[in-house]
Formats: C-alpha cells, structure tokens, sequence
C-alpha cells in the first residue's frame, strides 16, 4: 500500500502525517534507514511518519490508530492485491 494514499486518506479525517523523514521530504527515494533495516523499495514506499508532542493525547492516540485500520481495511477491500 503506498503511503502517499493513506497520507490522503489521513489528511481528510484531520490527521497530518509525512511519508518521508523532515530532512528528505523532497526526495522521492526510499528512505536509506528503512533500506538499511532491510526493507524493500516497494515497502519503504508505504511506510508514514508520525511525530507526536506533549499536547497529545491518549484520545489522539486512539483516534490515529484506528483511522489508520480504517484505511487499511478499505484499501484492501477496493484492492486485487488485497484479497
């Protein structure tokens, strides 16, 4: 699943999320630190970034978690590779 759709999909219920390190963001490479724990491109494409603060909440928390299960699942459902 590339991560560019579930950024969309994140975006739209309020949550802002990165596919990419700060310092990369630019860069449509995979990242060189998943590459190097031994992922492949094509996984390293689906991978987000997630920065959290102080200001977080267990609530905020929660509400992340399962919008990221509530994409996942509607990708795989709408998806040939998913089945």
């Amino acid at each position: 699943m590339e991560g560019e759709s579930l950024l969309l999909f994140l975006d739209s219920k309020g949550i802002a999320v990165s596919t990419g390190s700060a310092c990369s963001s630019k860069k449509l490479e995979p990242s060189h630190v998943l590459m190097s724990l031994g992922l492949k491109a094509e996984e390293c494409h689906g991978s987000l970034r997630i920065t959290m603060g102080r200001s977080n909440t267990h609530e905020d928390v929660d509400y992340v978690a399962r919008s990221i299960t509530e994409a996942v699942e509607r990708f795989r459902s709408i998806s040939a590779l998913g089945r």
